[in-house]
């Protein structure tokens, strides 16, 4: 990433502040550079020491990581930290977003990756894959694509100056559509009767992710704001390093997670990326053309862009191994995608920023 790309990163609150674009050090400058380097010393890592990941890699409840859950929360509280709770009622003026959004969610994105997977593992790859484990392989990228992201989401947001009450907004949305329509559409897209869902990995997932940041952000804006404005302004500019060292560790723990798996089967692990990226690319681009089209504000359009291609990893994770075991070729596609979300997602975050100009350009 280079100096011309500084809206990538920028701390959205310059437009708090009113004085424009703050100067950039070397570490936000470069930030696709230490992503690149977090992913190669985390494959090296989680290779050449892979008991510290194996540890770390217990330490989870509901097959929710507690390390990476702590991560995400320093990632997102500095977000959410500059959202007015109060200001929420504002969402409804941003409808056609968020019908763009649900229509991506539910409607287009389960069912194009299971074309997908379709055509891409059940016949152009498949004599180079195991013939066993296909199906197998499809119903991952199913379930992976059936679970719209969470937490990530107001990185993402964030890096791309999205509106903050409107993701907030989006994504307990999309939580409480979740609770009602994953397991009946996995069900109908993998043909099976009956769908175990992991509610306890669900529940915690969204309590954690969501219900305790969103509290603690909240109780420190209100105690911040006490102090005045400043304040606020003040704290966000020291934590913004914070949350962006907290996605690289993260990039870190992830790929060193899975570093010796990756090594073994990198063939297969680059054949189910396919899918995964075309699917993440299709979704928001689809996203952001109908907003522009229906005439939404680009701090709109790209959030619901970025929320209608990413993936709710842990509960993807989670349902593959319950349902396939955690072994199966339907859990490694799940991991799959754990490991593209990031550097993927930080792709169409750039893309959404280049494009701005474009986007904002009306005929």
């Amino acid at each position: 990433m280079q100096a011309d790309d500084v809206a990538v990163v920028r701390p959205a609150l310059a437009a708090e502040t009113g004085k424009g674009r703050p100067t950039l050090g070397l570490f936000e400058r470069y930030l696709t550079l230490w992503v690149a380097l977090c992913i190669a010393a985390g494959i090296g890592l989680g290779h050449w020491f892979p008991a510290p990941f194996h540890t770390i890699g217990l330490a989870e409840v509901a097959r929710v990581n507690l390390p990476v859950a702590i991560l995400i929360w320093a990632m997102i509280i500095p977000m959410l930290l500059k959202i007015d709770i109060g200001a929420l009622h504002q969402v409804k003026e941003h409808w056609r977003g968020i019908a763009v959004t649900l229509a991506i969610n539910w409607a287009v994105k389960p069912f194009s990756m299971a074309l997908l997977g379709w055509l891409f593992i059940g016949l152009l790859f498949r004599p180079w894959l195991p013939a066993g484990q296909i199906d197998s392989y499809i119903a991952g990228l199913i379930i992976l694509a059936a679970a719209p992201c969470t937490a990530m989401v107001f990185v993402w947001s964030n890096l791309c100056d999205g509106e903050p009450h409107f993701t907030l907004s989006q994504v307990a949305l999309n939580d409480t559509i979740m609770v009602f329509a994953f397991a009946p559409i996995v069900g109908l897209l993998l043909g099976l009767s009956s769908i175990v869902v992991p509610w306890e990995t669900l529940v915690i997932s969204v309590v954690m992710f969501i219900v305790i940041p969103v509290i603690i952000a909240h109780t420190w804006r209100h105690a911040l704001l006490r102090r005045g404005p400043a304040a606020l302004n003040g704290t966000l500019r020291r934590l913004q390093p914070v949350s962006l060292a907290a996605l690289l560790a993260t990039l870190v723990l992830l790929f060193g997670f899975q570093g010796e798996q990756i090594l073994a089967q990198p063939l297969v692990i680059l054949m189910l990326a396919v899918p995964i990226l075309i699917q993440v690319y299709f979704n928001a681009g689809l996203a952001y053309a109908l907003n522009r089209q229906l005439g939404v504000a680009h701090c709109i359009a790209a959030p619901s862009a970025l929320i209608g291609a990413s993936n709710f990893f842990e509960l993807a994770v989670a349902t593959a191994i319950v349902l396939f075991g955690f072994n199966s070729g339907a859990a490694l596609a799940t991991v799959v995608g754990v490991l593209v979300e990031v550097p993927v997602m930080l792709s169409v975050v750039r893309l959404t920023v280049m494009t701005k100009s474009w986007y904002e350009r009306r005929a």
